[in-house]
């Protein structure tokens, strides 16, 4: 697979669970939160899917070959600003990894955009802290 395929498929994952809008080929609008998504045949699923008319749907599916367009209506989480913060209370002992989703701190804690998902204890603590804070002003902007 080439680096732009994977760079493609690794945006487009990194928009699971996030709130988005799909144009179809024949205008159809959708909005939902992308719940699943077929790397080889670009099919969505989208989980609580309202059209223009304001219908919900608990889940639709769209095969990849009626979709136009794609939109993020969220604002995307900065996972590197975050790594940024998170370097200058741990210098030199923080790793991110973009592409993954994920950020180590001390190669013991593991940050999502969500929160720690690994890791325990007083240092994890600081990094949560780190994490809700730097969320609580991101959301401020």
């Amino acid at each position: 697979m080439s680096v732009a395929k994977r760079n493609f498929l690794g945006e487009i994952g990194a928009l699971i669970d996030k709130t988005v809008m799909v144009v179809t080929v024949d205008g159809k609008k959708y909005s939902g939160t992308l719940s699943g998504m077929d790397p080889d045949t670009l099919s969505l699923s989208l989980t609580d899917a309202k059209d223009e008319k304001g219908t919900i749907t608990h889940k639709i599916f769209l095969n990849g070959s009626v979709l136009a367009q794609i939109f993020t209506i969220e604002k995307p989480f900065d996972l590197k600003a975050l790594s940024e913060r998170l370097e200058k209370v741990f210098p030199t002992m923080v790793k991110l990894y973009e592409d993954q989703g994920f950020i180590w701190v001390m190669e013991k804690i593991k940050v999502t955009e969500k929160g720690i998902t690994e890791g325990s204890g007083p240092i994890a603590d600081r990094v949560q802290r780190v994490h809700a804070l730097f969320t609580k002003e991101a959301a401020s902007k």
